[in-house]
């Protein structure tokens, strides 16, 4: 349900377009906060206000829990907006009735934000602390408003994003890399084992089925941890979870993780569909080149200590 936001980091003119966006948006409700959204697996972020200097009791890169957000109960499913013209009447508000009176918010309007996929990205919200009325013409116009930002959305997201799967790319590990790498974390590789026998027996097009399943199982796995997932090129992908060095947790998550693509039924169930996976953890602030953990999570270098744990390679890499 997420698009990470250090990948809006690396999107062109994200912030121009981003205030364009609240502009228009303030022309139709000037007296109103406009402000945009996204998601995470567990929190929203405030990405941008129309203005700062606001009783509205936000601000620019604001984290909230994301089941303490009215946005949460937007139905994305049917792409519909939530309006609420009065809060303090809304018994169905109760249970955040504090965090409403924290942020001094009385109404608000919440447009969801969908990408091509279905994926929700966040919102496009106006709020005011006092009660006041939204027109038809007026939430009608928020949502072309809205839409068009996807657009924008979609097409800075191709250059990252593998075709097929429509999981990270290797363009994206690399340019991101640097950054995620201080603060520490474990890289899993995995390569499919049974694919090419799918491939030369179905044909490539239960093939690209099979990748597109790994990949929605990927997806889910990192959504429960800090990470991403990557599609490398034709049936290896690289699992990214950041914070995770401790031995036990890692061979935890690796086991699992093994378990989450090798499980298969119907017709693939004769192909033993499984994954070799190697794994190699990287601690904060080393300096540590991609290429050199992406070749050590496969080939342990001299000054590694590794360990075989069930049916993958775990290598310890300088953290301890």
């Amino acid at each position: 349900m997420s698009m990470l936001v250090t990948e809006l980091d690396l999107f062109k003119n994200f912030d121009e377009l981003s205030n364009d966006i609240l502009e228009m948006a303030k022309d139709i409700l000037p007296d109103k906060l406009i402000y945009l959204t996204t998601f995470t697996a567990s929190e929203q972020w405030i990405l941008k206000l129309s203005e700062r200097d606001t009783d509205i009791r936000l601000s620019e890169g604001m984290k909230i829990p994301l089941q303490g957000t009215v946005c949460n109960r937007i139905d994305f499913k049917r792409n519909q907006p939530l309006i609420y013209e009065d809060m303090s009447q809304e018994t169905t508000l109760d249970d955040l009735r504090t965090v409403l009176l924290e942020a001094n918010i009385n109404s608000y309007v919440g447009i969801p934000i969908i990408l091509t996929n279905g994926e929700a990205f966040g919102t496009l919200c106006a709020a005011q602390s006092i009660a006041s009325e939204f027109n038809f013409k007026s939430i009608s116009l928020l949502q072309k408003i809205a839409k068009l930002f996807s657009y924008y959305l979609d097409l800075e997201r191709i250059a990252f994003r593998d075709s097929l799967t429509g999981l990270y790319n290797r363009q994206f590990l690399y340019m991101t890399f640097k950054q995620i790498s201080m603060i520490g974390g474990t890289l899993f590789y995995l390569d499919l084992d049974g694919f090419k026998q799918v491939n030369d027996t179905l044909g490539h097009d239960a093939g690209d089925l099979v990748l597109k399943e790994v990949a929605s199982r990927l997806e889910r796995f990192v959504r429960e941890h800090n990470g991403f997932a990557v599609r490398l090129g034709g049936d290896e992908f690289i699992v990214t979870l950041m914070e995770v060095t401790s031995r036990e947790e890692v061979s935890r998550l690796a086991d699992r993780l093994v378990s989450y693509v090798s499980t298969w039924d119907n017709e693939l169930k004769e192909f033993r569909l499984s994954a070799s996976i190697g794994v190699v953890t990287y601690c904060a602030d080393k300096g540590h080149e991609l290429e050199r953990l992406l070749k050590d999570s496969l080939i342990p270098g001299e000054n590694e200590r590794e360990e075989w744990v069930s049916d993958f390679l775990l290598i310890w890499r300088h953290c301890w």
